[in-house]
Parts: C-alpha cells; structure tokens; sequence
C-alpha cells in the first residue's frame, strides 16, 4: 500500500469528485486539519493535532481518513516567496513519503504561501481574541489551502 503523490493536475486528470478531500496545514507543532465536501466546492476547518510523534500523527490521520471517507489529501507546501524550496518545503515532503507507506490515498501539494497570514488577518479583522486565534488559526489555514486547491480543480 502506497499512496501516488502528485500535481494538482495530475490529480485532476486521474479523479472526479465524489469522496471528500482532507486538507493539511502541517506545522511544527501542530496539523490544521480541513474537510471538503464530495462535490469539492466547499473546504471547511475540522480539527488540530497536536504533534508528537509520526506513528500517533499518522494514525490520527488515518482515521479521519476512514471516518471522512476521504479520496485524498492536500497537503499544503510552504515555499519561499521567490517559490524556492528550504527547510520546511523538505520536511513536509519527507511527511508526505511516510505518510504515503500508510495510505492508498493520493496526496496532492499546494501552494501554501501566506495561508496563515491571510487567515490571522481575517481573525483579527473577526475581533477574535488572541486565544481564540490561537485555538483556529492552524485548522482554518488547512481550510484556506483546501480551498484554493479546490478552486483551481474546479478550473481544471
């Protein structure tokens, strides 16, 4: 069992919607987790994991995975500004490889540049508190990949 990793493309040519999309936003400390509905139009925040170790955060994974019946995973991938790839860029692709050992579903990278900004600025533009923030910011960034990555299949 070993998932594909592939483009957004690729992913678009080989699928059609019917199963939900699971997005992440993987963090050093926690994993913003967001669903998508089965018609791929609508990417809503679902939960953070707190980071320990890769076998307990995968198996996490896996069973939101079974319980969503997700079809894949967005896995946003934080490069540069200029769209290099540095350190995180690596350890999020070296995430994607082992968690493609534990899953037949295909993981799909976007882009995740300033998700997190643009979210904390829609907080405090909400008046959320800097606790409230702080509980939703991670799992609602997974939303805002999510849904640009829905939207761009959508174009597709």
């Amino acid at each position: 069992m070993t998932a594909e990793i592939l483009s957004i493309e690729e992913f678009a040519a080989k699928t059609r919607p019917g199963k939900a999309l699971l997005g992440l936003d993987l963090g050093t400390r926690t994993i913003g987790v967001a669903l998508s509905n089965g018609l791929w139009n609508i990417a809503s925040p679902l939960e953070t994991i707190k980071r320990t170790k890769f076998t307990a955060d995968a198996a996490r994974l896996l069973e939101l995975i079974a319980e969503n019946n997700v079809g894949a995973l967005i896995l946003g991938l934080p490069l540069n500004m200029d769209g290099s790839e540095g350190p995180r860029a690596q350890s999020t692709r070296a995430f994607a490889r082992n968690l493609a050992q534990k899953t037949e579903c295909p993981i799909v990278f976007w882009d995740e540049r300033l998700s997190t900004v643009a979210v904390t600025r829609t907080l405090l533009d909400a008046d959320a508190s800097r606790k409230r923030r702080g509980e939703v910011v991670d799992k609602m960034a997974a939303a805002y990949i999510l849904q640009g990555a829905l939207d761009r299949l959508a174009r597709l």
